[in-house]
């Protein structure tokens, strides 16, 4: 199994140790792990500013650099989607739709794809699940509550076999935290307002650390809790399962 590490420009920029993390949990696990050198970003932002058209290389050239690899992996749930769903805006030759079908964000690729069944992992705090919408809605990484069905969350299922931890149910455990990309710039206001009603159902539920998918969601939770001194620490999914912290 040949798999091409894709590191969002968010990640690689201000959070370089959920990259970090991604690597060294999949090597653990015994995934021969390449980073192509020449990536950039997916082109998501644009998309999401009413630009998908100028996005077109960028996703030429996620195409050029993952088009050789049996998998894509991902610390990030929306990225994925992105380029699962939104690279019909270019030529759909055989290595367009091999990468569309291919990429995986990380809990989603080991649950599913590698199937691991136990973790050597230990984090003995309450931690809150933030289930981003990308990945809950767009991934079906689980279930969500407007739907009727049996309930299932593939995060869930791996956290729940890291030693120590305890995970907290909350009240409203599929809401949007408000960040939405550009739409926390463009609608500053709601999105605030929405960030902090997330933060207050972990703080509610006796939560010590919000974790997730995406870090972009994570990014935007974290920054309203530094700003109001909340007690409460952000940390990716990816940091957990590599154990960064005891």
């Amino acid at each position: 199994m040949k798999v091409g590490l894709f590191i969002p420009c968010y990640i690689n920029q201000l959070y370089p140790q959920v990259g970090i993390a991604t690597l060294q949990v999949l090597e653990k696990l015994n995934v021969e792990v390449i980073y192509p050198s020449g990536q950039t970003c997916c082109g998501q932002p644009m998309a999401n500013s009413g630009y998908e058209y100028e996005s077109v290389g960028a996703c030429n050239n996620f195409i050029k650099n993952f088009k050789d690899f049996d998998y894509i992996v991902t610390p990030s749930g929306s990225c994925a989607y992105h380029v699962k769903n939104h690279y019909n805006i270019i030529n759909q030759t055989d290595d367009v739709i091999n990468v569309r079908n291919n990429i995986y964000e990380l809990c989603d690729f080991i649950v599913n794809i590698l199937k691991v069944k136990k973790l050597k992992a230990h984090f003995p705090h309450k931690v809150g699940i933030h289930k981003s919408c990308h990945g809950l809605r767009g991934l079906r990484l689980g279930s969500c509550s407007e739907i009727v069905g049996k309930p299932f969350s593939s995060i869930e299922d791996l956290l729940n076999e890291v030693d120590g931890i305890k995970l907290m149910e909350l009240t409203r455990k599929d809401e949007c935290c408000g960040f939405g990309g550009t739409f926390a710039v463009t609608e500053e206001a709601i999105s605030v307002k929405m960030g902090k009603d997330r933060i207050q159902d972990h703080l509610d539920n006796g939560v010590e650390v919000i974790t997730g998918t995406d870090t972009s969601c994570l990014m935007h939770l974290e920054g309203l809790i530094n700003r109001n001194k909340q007690p409460i620490k952000v940390l990716h999914i990816a940091e957990i399962l590599n154990n960064t912290i005891q």
